[in-house]
């Protein structure tokens, strides 16, 4: 996995929403099992600390479980990920649609640079 991380934010809210990406967008299928936090951390050269904060918050959202025995796999609630996923897509709509409307483009040429995006 390639982390991508930044110094604008705390680090563990980007491996958070990295790590929601890789589940909402299939690349974790639902039920499969999550490398160890160790592997993780390590792979992300972040502290472990730091990584089993962002898991436990995905855990807190639902999208992982915790197994003693056979450690965290990602959810299969199809729904919930469903939700996530729309909520993300709608949230980068308006992310986009908001700086559209910063350079003055309509809603009309917006619907247009969308179209000619989907053709490339």
């Amino acid at each position: 996995m390639a982390w991508k991380l930044k110094n604008d934010r705390p680090i563990y809210t980007q491996l958070l929403e990295q790590i929601e990406q890789k589940i909402i967008s299939g690349e974790y299928m639902p039920g499969s099992e999550l490398p160890s936090v160790r592997d993780l951390a390590a792979d992300a050269a972040v502290n472990p600390n730091t990584m089993q904060r962002a898991m436990a918050e995905l855990e807190t959202r639902g999208l992982v479980i915790t197994n003693r025995t056979s450690g965290r796999v990602v959810t299969q609630d199809k729904d919930l990920l469903s939700r996530i996923r729309r909520d993300r897509a709608v949230e980068l709509t308006r992310d986009y649609t908001a700086k559209m409307t910063l350079l003055k483009y309509s809603r009309e040429d917006i619907l247009e640079f969308i179209g000619k995006g989907a053709d490339k």
